[in-house]
């Protein structure tokens, strides 16, 4: 008999021992680290499966399968330790700290190959459930003392502080038969602030004279207010008698004088954060939209001499920051709204409007932000909203859902949607009666979608201050 013989016997009459040797390799990959097969280990393991097949059939081929687990035993086993261990590694993040909501910013990552050794690598950053990844993860092979630098994007579609712990890395053995996973911390906090690039833009088109492209319409002034503002070219509609005479000698071009509005005026942001701002539009909340034109305005507001102040509320008030001036004031007001999210609890407006009378008794143009589902909503607000008329200038600004009105637009005669546009149709009835009520009690009202508010709201600012209203 011959030593291949005498070999299969012995494990054949001793099951326990053949148990034991084949725990050896999980074993020993236990003790490697987080390291497991691939699907093509599997795909190999399938082969003498196959021939085991044939064992009853052909007792021969019992010789060769031993001999072929022994030769598959042994590259698997020289292969589990060609994968790169993760002590040589390292990566490197550099990413923004403060972004905004809904816009794309760029991440990059930089990873080193400290090892004499190629490695092929799928890398993946750790981000939070609300980023989205362009691309979400990479695929690169990296060559020996070498390092790669990586670039994507992400955008945020949910505000507040978020911290990057780690960066995973997944990481293939020579032969492919083997992976190993590993989680490099990497500590990096972004904080995610309502959209601050709509400041830039507007500043780049304010300077070049090209407001327009925003939406923002140029109000023209009612009477005439004394203090200089700026000198510009004549146009038609202008009074002759603001023409600045030596200006147009100069410049052998007729110029007109421009002067200011009235200055130190308080405008008080009131944001509903309960359930009727639960709702959505696109992927932004209709909260979130509400803080970027509040923040917008706040921005306008101030650049004009206008104190800002801000008022959030749900059944409690969340944040409060007083009326104040100068550009510097508007981190203020960044830094308490950013972390607002909407509850869903019954808005207090008893309390927020109590809360208006103490602590903010001078006159200011009042700006509710917040949404009417139901009756007894609506009935709070045109309660409230009307007792403010006389001492301040109430500004109530209802959101529109795009479910809501899309549904009345959308349907097709004779089919099921037809009911569906009627009940809504009803809805929107009843929600133009209301704010009916409200500019009949003398409240300014403003009906737009979520993503209308912002160029909206500034106009209606504008449209104030071009009155004197305030």
């Amino acid at each position: 008999m011959s030593w291949i013989e005498l070999t299969v016997d012995f494990f054949i009459n001793r099951p326990l021992v053949l148990m034991l040797l084949m725990a050896i390799p999980l074993v020993l990959i236990s003790y490697l680290g987080q390291r497991y097969p691939t699907r093509r280990l599997f795909w190999i393991l399938g082969i003498p499966t196959l021939i085991s097949l044939f064992i009853l059939q052909v007792p021969q081929v019992g010789w060769y399968l031993v001999l072929l687990d022994i030769a598959i035993l042994a590259i698997a086993s020289y292969d589990l330790f060609t994968i790169v261990s993760s002590q040589f590694f390292s990566v490197e993040r550099e990413v923004i700290r403060i972004a905004s909501l809904g816009k794309s910013h760029d991440c990059e990552l930089t990873v080193t190959n400290r090892s004499p050794h190629p490695c092929l690598l799928d890398i993946k950053d750790d981000l939070p459930a609300s980023f989205v990844a362009e691309p979400e993860q990479f695929q690169h092979r990296l060559q020996p003392e070498s390092r790669a630098l990586m670039r994507y994007k992400f955008t945020s579609h949910q505000r507040g502080r978020f911290v990057l712990e780690y960066v995973y890395l997944r990481a293939a053995s020579r032969l492919g038969l083997w992976q190993a996973y590993y989680r490099v911390p990497l500590r990096s906090p972004i904080n995610v602030y309502p959209d601050l690039k709509q400041i830039a833009e507007y500043d780049l088109l304010a300077r070049t004279n090209r407001l327009n492209l925003m939406g923002v319409r140029r109000t023209r002034r009612i009477g005439a207010d004394n203090e200089f503002e700026r000198l510009r070219d004549f146009r038609q509609d202008d009074h002759y008698k603001f023409i600045d005479w030596r200006s147009t000698a100069r410049r052998n071009k007729l110029t007109v004088r421009d002067f200011q509005a009235n200055q130190s005026q308080r405008v008080i942001f009131m944001i509903d954060c309960g359930r009727m701002m639960t709702g959505q539009s696109g992927n932004i909340g209709m909260l979130d939209h509400a803080l970027n034109a509040m923040l917008m305005l706040s921005y306008i507001a101030l650049r004009q001499g206008d104190s800002v102040g801000l008022i959030c509320f749900s059944d409690s008030i969340h944040a409060s920051i007083p009326p104040g001036n100068g550009v510097n004031h508007l981190n203020r007001l960044l830094h308490a709204s950013f972390d607002q999210h909407p509850n869903f609890v019954e808005s207090r407006y008893d309390q927020a409007f109590l809360y208006l009378k103490n602590h903010f008794p001078k006159r200011a143009l009042v700006v509710l932000i917040t949404n009417v589902i139901d009756e007894i909503n609506s009935h709070q607000i045109e309660q409230y909203m009307s007792t403010l008329t006389g001492r301040h200038l109430p500004l109530a600004t209802l959101l529109r859902d795009h479910l809501l009105f899309d549904a009345i637009d959308g349907y097709q005669e004779g089919s099921r949607e037809m009911h569906e546009a009627g009940a809504a149709a009803k809805i929107a009835t009843w929600r133009q009666e209301v704010i009916t009520d409200l500019q009949h009690q003398g409240v300014l009202t403003l009906d737009v979608f979520p993503g209308q508010l912002t160029t909206q709201l500034v106009n209606q600012y504008l449209a104030i201050k071009a009155k004197h209203l305030l």
